[in-house]
């Protein structure tokens, strides 16, 4: 919903992270290697700058790619998580994507009822099951590695911490109902990211892009029209 929102009056490339959508699954997650993909890809498109946006996981991969490259990044706009480790908080969503049962289901309909004991939130199972389909053969599959995203969780919530910045235009867009960004992480983030900004979502929860799409793609537009 983001891309087609925004690739009418910027060029959008939405890339999937390693064991997400359609790239390729990985035996141990990496933010430093998952960061650097992107910069390859960057390479080889010949994009020299750009801006880069993030949610979650994503924003991590985000930042690193901002710190790690930062002469090649205009903007930064990070959904909803900050440079810091993190305890471990996405169990009910994994809760949910595990109580499917791909071998029994008919629909997404029928995956949303068995997910939704675990995610209590609408409009977070529907943007997970955006990542439910059907192969050649008609099995249900998730795009996810489930499995191997659980097994590198450790890998996932942690961040290795550095002497590196990014000065560029950057932003922090935070759910209300979110703890994902609290006061206790200002200094990191001013750390890292000394001119970062930030705006709060009013009623949203971690997964604000899905609850709130139009005022969360307002805020990211304003942004990415303000000069680096």
């Amino acid at each position: 919903m983001i891309k087609r929102h925004f690739e009418s009056a910027f060029n959008i490339i939405s890339v999937d992270l390693p064991d997400h959508g359609e790239s390729p699954w990985t035996d141990s997650f990496s933010m430093t290697a998952a960061a650097d993909a992107i910069y390859d890809i960057m390479q080889s498109l010949n994009i020299e700058k750009s801006a880069v946006l993030g949610h979650s996981l994503g924003g991590k991969v985000a930042m690193k790619l901002a710190l790690n490259h930062n002469e090649n990044i205009t903007h930064l706009i990070v959904a909803d998580i900050a440079p810091v480790s993190y305890d471990h908080s996405h169990q009910a969503v994994f809760d949910g994507l595990n109580s499917v049962s791909l071998d029994t289901i008919e629909s997404r309909k029928d995956a949303e009822k068995q997910m939704a004991a675990h995610v209590k939130e609408m409009g977070v199972r529907q943007f997970l099951l955006k990542s439910l389909y059907q192969d050649e053969s008609g099995a249900w599959k998730w795009r996810f590695n489930v499995s191997g995203l659980i097994k590198s969780y450790s890998h996932i919530i942690d961040w290795e911490q550095t002497n590196q910045t990014f000065d560029g235009v950057t932003l922090f867009i935070k759910g209300s109902e979110s703890d994902y960004i609290t006061p206790a992480y200002r200094d990191a983030i001013a750390h890292y990211f000394p001119n970062a900004k930030a705006h709060i979502i009013e009623g949203t929860g971690h997964w604000l892009h899905a609850e709130k799409p139009a005022i969360f793609n307002g805020i990211v537009e304003r942004t990415l029209n303000k000069s680096s």
